[in-house]
């Protein structure tokens, strides 16, 4: 049998954690469902300035480089090589959310344009996704509201589980026939048992983007020797000088003959003694592979493919991919689903509530005076703490609370 004292306590912190959370995961849900829809909205951004009218004698690709150079007043920081002849060549400065590229018509010797994520509405929705459009301070509270999901969707079950018996039927009803508060309450709590392993996958893919999380996971990552190898990003990897570099157009032959799968891409070398790289891009993670060539001789210094990246960081490249739909068709139509039920089912969760609250009350509920959380818990709630420390510091602080307020009251 369930614990009814601490079904009543995990019951009235959900409800406390629910009533904060509920109008930002809405947000989150809906945010991240149209998101979704990015690589479509870039496609089609992008579909007059990648289209180009294949003729004979296209420009060299060194010659396509010093045009975008002059054009920019900058080098371009990496190149994609087009799939097919009738692709303009695209040109990238900088990455992330300042990426920009340049695209160039190799048979008109023109630039077709330009395209920058930065000044799109999709942009606007991704950073109100990622950060509710308040910089760092947004993306921590986005940080706080996810750690508490976690906590959310643990404290859910054991409350949906049954107090006495186990029922299969349970699993799957939604009482229409009892009354309108018990059916919302259904669609909740029912729905939300069968989508809770895809949401911690998608909280899972969330946090490595986060600031303290993230950035907590990447010192494990740097201390167990399981992220990228030292050679990936070429850093430290050296051209030996010589009087004459290789052509552009020497790296592409060169990278084509690779045969890599996906999207592949050339790397500039930023300075005299840095390194061409040859990167691809592909929904097979273990098709990924990062070359480096030396700039004058172009002769192969390093070769790293999947394997050769850490535990650790394979699996949360595979969960941000996960995260962001990118695994193909089932990928992309499972996010939007569960983007669409999670709204559905917080909704739900509201207009339960609203049924249930009695006037002039929070309805919060009430927990028995003797109750006190067992070590378990207490233990469970300590590793969650160190886990989101963001959630750990809002349990100290509503601790400190509860003990000022119990003490307001046996002083009165």
């Amino acid at each position: 049998m369930k614990n009814t004292k601490l079904n009543a306590w995990l019951w009235k912190w959900h409800f406390i954690a629910g009533m904060i959370s509920l109008p930002f995961i809405l947000l989150l849900s809906i945010t991240g469902g149209i998101y979704l829809f990015n690589a479509d909205y870039e496609q089609e951004a992008k579909a007059g300035l990648q289209k180009v009218v294949a003729t004979e004698n296209p420009i060299r690709f060194q010659q396509q480089f010093d045009l975008v150079s002059k054009y920019t007043g900058n080098k371009p920081t990496s190149m994609t090589i087009p799939s097919n002849t009738n692709e303009a060549t695209e040109f990238i400065y900088g990455r992330f959310g300042k990426k920009k590229s340049i695209y160039v018509d190799p048979y008109k010797a023109t630039i077709s344009g330009n395209y920058a994520a930065k000044n799109t509405s999709m942009y606007t929705v991704r950073k109100l996704h990622g950060e509710l459009l308040g910089g760092s301070f947004g993306t921590k509270i986005v940080e706080l509201i996810a750690s508490w999901m976690v906590v959310l969707i643990l404290t859910g079950i054991f409350i949906w589980w049954p107090v006495r018996k186990w029922s299969l039927k349970g699993l799957f009803t939604y009482r229409t026939k009892v009354d309108k508060r018990t059916f919302y309450r259904d669609l909740h709590a029912v729905t939300g048992f069968w989508i809770s392993i895809f949401l911690f996958l998608v909280l899972a893919g969330g946090f490595p983007w986060t600031d303290v999380v993230g950035s907590n996971f990447k010192w494990l990552q740097k201390v167990t020797n399981t992220g990228y190898p030292e050679t990936w990003d070429g850093r430290k990897l050296q051209s030996e000088l010589t009087e004459k570099t290789i052509s552009l157009d020497e790296m592409v032959t060169i990278a084509k003959s690779l045969n890599l799968k996906g999207s592949v891409s050339i790397g500039i070398p930023k300075s005299s003694k840095s390194t061409f790289s040859v990167s691809n891009k592909t929904i097979d993670l273990h098709a990924q592979k990062k070359f480096h060539f030396d700039q004058y001789s172009g002769a192969q210094i390093v070769k790293n493919d999947w394997k050769d990246v850490g535990v650790l960081m394979r699996g949360r490249m595979w969960l941000m991919a996960f995260h962001q739909g990118e695994f193909g068709a089932w990928n992309w139509w499972l996010l939007l689903g569960l983007a669409i039920v999670l709204t559905i089912m917080s909704a739900a969760a509201i207009v339960s509530y609203l049924l249930r609250k009695r006037k002039d009350s929070w309805g919060i509920p009430k927990v028995p005076a003797k109750f006190k959380a067992g070590k378990g818990i207490v233990c469970l709630i300590i590793l969650l703490g160190i886990i989101f420390p963001l959630f750990g510091v809002s349990i100290v602080l509503i601790y400190l609370y509860e003990k000022i307020k119990n003490r307001k009251k046996s002083l009165n």
